[in-house]
């Protein structure tokens, strides 16, 4: 899910911290209703890979954010020094 990776980067690059680490699926959900923040991410791509994985967007959204943690160093994500 490609759309729902470089929303979750997106969202994690605002913070002011610009850790993976403080982002949570409540933060992912609300900026994903912000249809300004990341405007040219489509949000129904989203939805709908979910639907084909046949998983809960949660559980979908936690599982990316869980896979970034894991390379948060190298994709410059590990926060502020």
């Amino acid at each position: 899910m490609d759309e729902l990776s470089g929303f979750v980067i997106a969202v994690a690059r605002v913070r002011p911290s610009k850790s993976i680490n403080e982002v949570d699926i409540a933060s992912v959900k609300k900026k994903m209703k912000d249809k300004a923040f990341a405007r040219a991410v489509n949000r129904e791509d989203i939805v709908r890979g979910a639907t084909e994985l046949e998983m809960p967007l949660d559980n979908v959204i936690a599982e990316v954010i869980t896979a970034l943690k894991s390379d948060a160093e190298r994709l410059g994500l590990a926060g502020a020094l």
